[in-house]
């Protein structure tokens, strides 16, 4: 969702800011996938989407950064999961709309940044999420930056639950019901075996 289409330019983020626990504690985006890195394969379907891009990552920063884009890590230590990524996307932003997508989803819908922006529009939302059946998937999302304040104060209480900050905005949920696989993630070894085995969709 390019600003010529729309007129409203979108700041991504690539949310690569985990520990990889479930994947033996290494670096998700960087395992490769088919010879590329997971991060590689998330970069060509979103880069098209957006207006420019900032990875979110707090390890491997210069490897992450041989990618080309701008790299940033939580302002909050810890590892505190992907609300502290997107508040770190949000300060660092060009643009009024942020949109994200994680490091270890490598086939997420080509027009996922338009669909949101259509609802968020549609809706005068603070949020949009992409959902499958009656399952939403929060880490991808498209939200106006001026939340920012609002989720710093959450995040300095101590809150971290994605679902338990979303609950105090105005969000809509945007079906992606043909695209059921379209919000895989691959979080373990095993996974990730499973799908090299396989031709990437």
């Amino acid at each position: 969702m390019k600003a010529g289409v729309t007129g409203v330019r979108v700041t991504g983020v690539l949310l690569a800011g985990g520990q990889g626990r479930r994947m033996g504690g290494v670096d998700k985006g960087l395992r490769e996938l088919r010879d590329k890195p997971m991060a590689a394969w998330v970069l060509e379907r979103f880069v098209p989407q957006v207006d420019e891009i900032i990875i979110n990552a707090n390890q491997n920063l210069d490897i992450y950064a041989k990618f080309g884009h701008r790299v940033v890590p939580d302002e909050i230590g810890g590892f505190a999961g992907p609300l502290a990524g997107l508040q770190r996307g949000l300060t660092e932003a060009s643009h009024p709309l942020v949109a994200t997508a994680p490091c270890d989803t490598p086939f997420l819908p080509t027009d996922l940044v338009s669909r949101l922006h259509a609802a968020i529009s549609a809706q005068s939302a603070q949020l949009a999420v992409a959902r499958t059946g009656d399952q939403p998937h929060p880490v991808f999302c498209l939200c106006r930056r001026d939340v920012l304040p609002h989720l710093t104060a959450f995040l300095q209480s101590g809150g971290r639950k994605i679902d338990a900050w979303y609950s105090t905005l105005a969000v809509v949920e945007v079906a992606f019901d043909e695209q059921p696989d379209a919000f895989s993630n691959i979080n373990t070894v095993e996974e990730l075996k499973a799908f090299n085995a396989d031709s990437l969709r």
